[in-house]
């Protein structure tokens, strides 16, 4: 009986360090939208972190929800893409994605398969304050991507942009992003309004 459990204890354990090592992938996957934008890179990794941080910001200021089910959805909602690829809006007028399928293949044998396969359902179906929140938040994470973009002088983020911001569906989602939209993405570091400091630095003998 003992080593019955055992083995069983050592299967799911397999199943986990599979999971693990997918889920590593995701560094190495490009988001693949960026290619008709012309500049810009990220990996699906880097894109569901800053989705996961956005939305943890966004319960924040909506107490009312559940800020560690929106912070899971974000971190889990393109798992499936280690299997399926990124794929941007002009390749979903082709391909179609089994995401369904991918996220069963890749939950199989786990412990805890059906939380997982429920937060990629849950945010699919954008049904719950949370889904809603999250979904905003990986809207958000990508308009942040774009305003740091047009700073640089990419003058087709503002198309993007425009069809972007239709996206949010909380009020929260759409109070920040009106405030991203007009905030430099270089104000947080460089203060314009202490002018001395850039030309003098540190000096003590002023």
């Amino acid at each position: 009986m003992a080593e019955t459990v055992f083995r069983k204890t050592g299967d799911m354990m397999k199943s986990i360090a599979n999971l693990l090592f997918e889920a590593r992938l995701l560094k190495k996957i490009p988001r693949s939208g960026y290619s008709f934008l012309g500049s810009g890179k990220e990996s699906v990794a880097e894109h569901s972190f800053a989705a996961a941080f956005i939305g943890y910001v966004l319960s924040r200021m909506a107490p009312e929800a559940n800020s560690a089910r929106i912070i899971e959805m974000c971190l889990m909602h393109d798992l499936a893409e280690a299997r399926t690829g990124d794929m941007n809006y002009v390749q979903k007028k082709y391909v179609t994605v089994d995401e369904d399928r991918a996220v069963k293949d890749m939950t199989a044998g786990l412990p805890f398969a059906s939380d997982l396969k429920g937060l990629i359902e849950e945010f699919n179906r954008a049904e719950t304050i949370e889904a809603r929140i999250a979904h905003d938040a990986d809207q958000l994470a990508l308009i942040v991507e774009l305003k740091a973009l047009k700073d640089l002088g990419n003058t087709y983020t503002e198309t993007w942009l425009s069809f972007i911001v239709k996206r949010l569906r909380t009020k929260a989602g759409k109070t920040l992003c009106e405030e991203i939209i007009k905030t430099g993405s270089d104000e947080w570091w460089f203060e314009k309004d202490k002018e001395d400091w850039w030309i003098n630095g540190n000096r003590n003998d002023m």
